[in-house]
This record gives structure tokens, sequence and C-alpha cells, in this order.
């Protein structure tokens, strides 16, 4: 795509990374067909390819309108657009920097700012957890696109207490502790059960994602810093062999450090070296299989049903991560069944965008788990399984069957053998 960009963006890294992008644009249209806003909405504007002429047109010196904002705003940033790109188009860089200079020129309601203000600080607060806890009490008098949002009280069960010589890192996460805590203890449940010992670094917190793509990218870059501050010392002296995710919407943002932050002398370095590290938990699996196929063989009795499995978008899409949990589930005895149909679409959930665009959401919301369903009619699953917080709570919301992260699942297994 011929790009010719206004003054004002030809010296700056945005607007040359941003070029380099555009250029490799050849029209297709390929993107549309697999764009969720594009097949909910009908409109070229609000898929990938509507989109980039939108940024395009900005960065060639046009001035951007509310309706360029609402554009921009109702991409998902699902980054299936990427994965059926046969230019290998960098829509998710791309979009990011859109929105970074619409939101420059463009003012927002001021309702719109607070909720968005709201969202990326509260999420990251230290009174999250006793908000939460308020929220519970008083779950049926909040908006229905907020309260959805409140999980019922996990028990989490006990951390393992055995020390091992292998040690991995894992990101704790900013709002998964306080609302499903389940999930960070089962991860160190299982990696204990193979021998690897799961430490947390108590000064690293938000991967910097919400801030960043709520259009405060310098604050999601602060914390990107104090996260590779928090984790460097035990990287320097080699005491931990990967950095675990098992949140797929953190491990992409953390895997991309090393692009969001080469233009920092002091943190460059350091960023690409902490991306190379970063492993979703789905990578360790393979090395798991031999030992816990020994453990659970005969013994998979949880649940006594087929269960089904939703792979995120930041894991198939963003990561470029697939078949990966199902092979390996499936390998452990567990009969996992994917959507027959649409296995790539997003859930919806997207970070915060099931809260700031709640109509959107909740129609992918429902169009997937009847997806899920489909393969199990006329019975239902007997749980469904996924590997990102967002997506979990999003989709429970829209079915009685239990929702789950799949380390969950397998953590169960482990209990009940």
């Amino acid at each position: 795509m011929q790009t010719n960009l206004a003054p004002e963006y030809r010296a700056t890294p945005e607007g040359q990374e941003a070029e380099a992008i555009l250029r490799k644009c050849v029209h297709c249209g390929f993107c549309t067909a697999t764009c969720p806003t594009y097949q909910t909405l009908g409109d070229e504007l609000d898929g990938p390819r509507g989109r980039i002429y939108l940024i395009k047109q900005v960065l060639e010196g046009q001035t951007p309108t509310r309706a360029t904002q609402l554009h921009l705003d109702r991409c998902l940033t699902c980054r299936n657009c990427e994965s059926t790109c046969p230019s290998g188009v960098q829509y998710g860089h791309l979009v990011d920097i859109g929105r970074k200079i619409v939101d420059e020129q463009v003012e927002r309601p001021t309702g719109e700012k607070l909720q968005r203000w709201l969202l990326k600080e509260g999420m990251n607060s230290p009174l999250f957890a006793p908000a939460l806890k308020l929220g519970r009490a008083v779950k049926g008098l909040l908006p229905e696109s907020l309260g959805e949002k409140i999980p019922t009280v996990q028990d989490a069960g006990a951390w393992p207490v055995r020390e091992h010589a292998r040690k991995v890192l894992l990101l704790a996460g900013c709002v998964q502790p306080a609302m499903m805590p389940r999930i960070n203890y089962a991860t160190a449940r299982v990696l204990d059960a193979v021998g690897v010992q799961t430490v947390i670094a108590d000064k690293a917190g938000c991967c910097g994602a919400v801030k960043f793509h709520l259009n405060d990218q310098d604050g999601g870059k602060a914390q990107m810093r104090a996260n590779i501050d928090a984790w460097w010392p035990l990287v320097e002296r080699g005491e931990v062999e990967a950095i675990v995710m098992n949140a797929s919407g953190c491990g992409v943002t953390v895997k991309e450090y090393g692009h969001l932050l080469r233009l920092e002398p002091q943190y460059a370095d350091k960023a690409a070296r902490i991306s190379a590290l970063t492993r979703d938990l789905s990578e360790l699996l393979p090395a798991m299989l031999p030992e816990l196929v020994d453990k659970l063989k005969d013994r998979v009795t949880v649940p006594p049903a087929p269960v089904a499995y939703h792979p995120p978008c930041t894991l198939q899409h963003g990561q470029k991560l697939r078949g990966g949990v199902e092979a390996g589930l499936r390998e452990l005895g567990f009969d996992l069944r994917v959507a027959r149909t649409e296995s790539h679409l997003c859930c919806g959930s997207a970070g915060t965008y099931s809260v700031l665009q709640p109509e959107i959401s909740h129609q992918l919301r429902d169009r997937k788990i009847a997806a899920l369903d489909e393969p199990f009619a006329p019975e239902k699953p007997a749980a469904i399984l996924s590997a990102n917080m967002g997506c979990i709570v999003h989709l429970q919301n829209g079915t009685e069957v239990p929702v789950m992260h799949w380390v969950e699942l397998l953590d169960q297994a482990l209990a009940a053998g």
C-alpha cells in the first residue's frame, strides 16, 4: 500500500513503524473474512482493511473524527486478521499506533474518559481486592457489564512447599490473584508434581497490557519496566529456566516487551531477554507429559464426560500457539473437543472490551458458546476449558456449564488420582 506520511510523522519511530506495516498491505481483504466485528456489524470500517485505511488517512495528514475513534475502539485486537493475512501485516502494532494518534486529537466524552480511567487505574490498584469483595456484596446493584465480571469466591487450596532444583517465574497478574486465585495455585501444584518449583517475584505486577491498550502507553511501559526490574536478578543469576504465563493475554504482552521497549537504551537488551524467556504454560506441557501420563494412567476421571476447549485469541493469534493444549490433554486421556466451526473467532472478552463494548461483546460470547456446545448436542459439555482468565469469566456469564482454565482440570485429575 503506497503511503505518504505527513511531515509531523515522517521522522517519528511510530510513523516509520506504521509506514513499514502499511506498505505490506495489498488490499486483498482476506482479513475481513475472519474479523469478528466485521462479521457482526457488516461495516467495512469495522474490519481490519477499513481500519487500516482510516489509520493511513490520519498518518497522511487528514484530521480524525469521533467516527474514526469509534471504529478503532470497536476493534477487539484479537489479531485473527494477522493469522489470515498472506502478507504478514502486523495489524496489532498498527492499531496501537493509530489509536494513540487519534486519541491525541479527538476528545472523548467525559463519561468515556472516566470509565477508561477507572479501568486502567482500578485494575492495577492495591484497592482492587477489597473493592472486589465489596462488589460481590452489592453485585445485584451494579451495571450488568460490570457485575458480570465479578466471579464467586474461590477456594484456591494450598500452595506447594517442596523445594526443587528446577525453578520458573510465574507472573501472578494484577486481577487474577483476587478474582480467580485457583489458576495460579493449580499451576504451582501441577508444576510441583513434575518437579518444578514456581517462584513469584514480589514486586512484579500487571504486565502492562491494560494501560497500554487503553492508550496510556507510557503507564503501560512503566509497568513493563517494573516487571523487568523485579525479574532481572533471578534471570541474571540463571536461577529460573523460564518466565511462565498462565494468562495468554499477559503472555502475548510480555513476549512483546522486546519490541515495545526496543528504543530504550537501559531496557532494550533486558526486555529482549525477558521476552525470549517467556513461555505460555502450554509450551511446558509437552515436556511434562511423560511424567503426567504415568501419574494419571487409567485414572483420568475428572470430569467423567467430554469437555470443550476454547483457545483464546491471544494464544492462537497473538502467540501463534495452536493445538498444544488439545494434543497434550488428549494424550493424558481427556476427551477434549473444540468447536467444529469458528474456533478461530474471538469470544468477545478481549481485556476491557467486554466492559467498554458490551453489546458486541455479548453477541460474540453467545455465538462462541453456541459453537462450543454444538459438538455435544443434544447434551452439554461437562466443562469449558480455556487459557485466559478474561475469556473464562466472560464465557461463564453466558452459560451454566462450568468454565475453567485447563490447568485447573489437570490439577483436579492429579488430586483425584
